[in-house]
């Protein structure tokens, strides 16, 4: 009889568990459906994706507004969108993926490949990839218009900045900077002997079937392509046309939520780079003077509720991304938007942040 107690005492347990459990986790998607429909809930205008996923299990992924608001084609999670920034993850990478082949090492001066660079001798590759380096950023460089149309070949591309004056000496500051990753783009392609779109594309996604990621362009047809917007006081107008040979390496990939998960995974399980390699991507590094700043190689290191995570996100013409990454909790949330008036940045973190309560909430006991 004693058993008999005891076992209908720990199924009871397990069931009110489970029940508390489910319950939590059903309060917490009505808390981010919520979240989310403070910034995208007009289903009739431009929208997002989001997905969030939790020791390799997808548990959130949903998508809101149109994708095309002309056709009227209702958003889907399959969607494809410009990611902007969030394309110096993989640049990073990229050239991480380089110096584990032999090719190049990350504090190389860049004059060992571009031989004609100003200050090149005092300016690394690390440098570039911590945004230190000091160098003008070419999207607040007042001429840039006279060059955002055109296609512009790498060595063209960073000719346009090179010679104007530093802002400060390389290792001074932090300073968020394009130019440097436009920078990195080129070594890419001198090392590798190949373009960086094929790079990326051989390397990384082909590697590890991101088979809906690509180099952007507004010529090519793209399966599923999320357009992109503005929002003007009359209303929403299509995005402006840039030449992606522009941003290059420090802002033209596209993929979806789904790729972007393939890709957090490939960087868990050291699938492209090596343990000491992806460790020199999410440690934080100190400048000149000792101060440590919050950036690895293509990452944000920050914090959420105390909790350390990675992140990054983009932002280009029609377009906005976010991705947050807890490892201690494995998390993965990230979001996607087709027009740049609405940012996911916030709500991505905030949606982080819901996680790791639930995971650190205790149940109710029965």
């Amino acid at each position: 009889m004693i058993t008999k107690k005891l076992i209908t005492f720990l199924i009871a347990l397990l069931i009110c568990s489970t029940v508390d459990a489910q319950l939590l986790t059903q309060k917490n998607e009505k808390k981010i459906d919520s979240l989310i429909l403070t910034g995208f809930g007009n289903q009739d205008e431009p929208g997002g994706v989001f997905m969030v996923v939790q020791k390799g299990k997808s548990l959130y992924k949903k998508a809101f507004g149109k994708a095309n608001l002309e056709l009227g084609v209702t958003m889907t999670p399959e969607h494809v969108f410009q990611i902007g920034s969030m394309t110096k993850q993989f640049t990073a990478v990229a050239i991480l993926m380089l110096e584990q082949q032999g090719k190049l090492k990350v504090n190389d001066p860049i004059s060992k490949y571009i031989t004609d660079y100003p200050n090149g001798d005092k300016i690394t590759i690390h440098h570039l990839l911590t945004h230190t380096s000091g160098i003008k950023d070419f999207t607040k460089m007042k001429t840039l218009s006279s060059i955002a149309q055109k296609e512009m070949e790498p060595k063209a591309m960073v000719d346009f900045f090179k010679n104007e004056p530093v802002d400060f000496a390389p290792g001074e500051k932090f300073d968020y900077n394009n130019s440097g990753y436009v920078v990195l783009g080129y070594i890419i392609e001198l090392t590798s002997g190949d373009t960086y779109e094929n790079f990326i594309k051989k390397n990384i996604f082909d590697k590890i079937g991101m088979t809906h990621s690509y180099y952007a362009s507004d010529r090519k047809v793209i399966p599923q392509r999320a357009y992109g917007y503005h929002k003007k006081e009359h209303g929403y107008v299509n995005k402006t046309i840039i030449s992606f040979s522009v941003p290059f390496s420090s802002g033209s990939l596209m993929s979806t939520v789904d790729d972007l998960w393939k890709w957090q995974q490939a960087l868990n399980q050291n699938i492209l780079l090596n343990p000491q390699q992806t460790q020199k991507a999410f440690q934080k590094y100190k400048l000149n003077d000792g101060e440590e700043f919050t950036y690895g190689y293509g990452w944000h290191l920050k914090e959420i509720n105390g909790t350390p995570d990675r992140e990054h996100g983009g932002s280009v013409f029609g377009f906005k991304s976010m991705g947050v990454y807890i490892p201690d909790a494995d998390i993965y949330v990230v979001g996607l938007s087709n027009c740049d008036c609405h940012s996911p940045t916030d709500i991505t973190r905030d949606i982080a942040k819901i996680k790791l309560s639930e995971i650190k909430a205790p149940l109710k006991k029965p």
